[in-house]
């Protein structure tokens, strides 16, 4: 696939969720949202698996542009857009939700603004990304609708768990899969040593594809419109 300088390479994270996709069995003619795009990665293999439509959203100019011309080259029905899944004046509801958002742990609180580093820096705790939206994609999901993300066990499954619980979703671990650290995790391993995150000496990591599914109706806060 295209790739433009800055846009977020697809490795063993992205991988591990189009396997996700694929044993999950999207249902025929179903309407994906793809958060966090990157190359569309994620969005054709959506396309491909059978959904109806696609829409693949980013917030970096360079990869829409990316995203769109890999999935028109394709001839795809995917429609990308620029944007961040957390805008309140969003109220379309999908069948299915797949993102692979930014989870490393930085020195920095809050993810930076420009530049490919945003594709993976989640601030301090790799939560700035994940945390939001979770509780924003129970809003986003129709009825019996599913959401597959994938992070690292290094922020935190069971937080990841108990938010989409809270927000009203079922929620359960469906893939995992133990990676060694790449260039970025190799760079922050003092870091993370210092913090905890990681034992001495630690070099890898677990990769986990997490699923949630929104019974109907919709249980727990959401159901009254309170997501924190």
């Amino acid at each position: 696939m295209l790739r433009a300088p800055g846009v977020y390479r697809p490795r063993a994270d992205t991988r591990l969720l189009v396997e996700a996709i694929r044993e999950a069995a999207l249902p025929r003619g179903a309407h994906v949202l793809d958060v966090g795009t990157g190359t569309g990665v994620l969005a054709v293999a959506a396309a491909r698996s059978g959904a109806a439509e696609v829409t693949a959203v980013d917030v970096s100019r360079r990869a829409v542009l990316t995203a769109y011309l890999n999935t028109r080259m394709r001839r795809l029905p995917v429609r990308v857009e620029r944007g961040d899944v957390q805008d309140p004046s969003e109220t379309r509801q999908f069948d299915v939700i797949l993102s692979n958002p930014p989870y490393v742990p930085s020195e920095q609180p809050r993810p930076p603004e420009r530049g490919g580093a945003r594709s993976w820096d989640a601030g301090s705790d790799g939560r700035a990304v994940l945390d939001p939206l979770c509780v924003r994609s129970a809003r986003l999901l129709a009825p019996r609708g599913t959401l597959l993300i994938v992070h690292s066990a290094l922020c935190g499954v069971e937080r990841t768990l108990t938010r989409l619980r809270r927000s009203g979703l079922k929620a359960s671990v469906v893939a995992r899969r133990a990676e060694r650290f790449g260039p970025v995790l190799r760079a922050r391993a003092g870091l993370l040593e210092a913090r905890g995150i990681i034992e001495p000496g630690q070099r890898h990591e677990q990769l986990v594809v997490i699923r949630g599914d929104r019974p109907e109706p919709l249980e727990g806060p959401e159901a009254c419109g309170d997501g924190t």
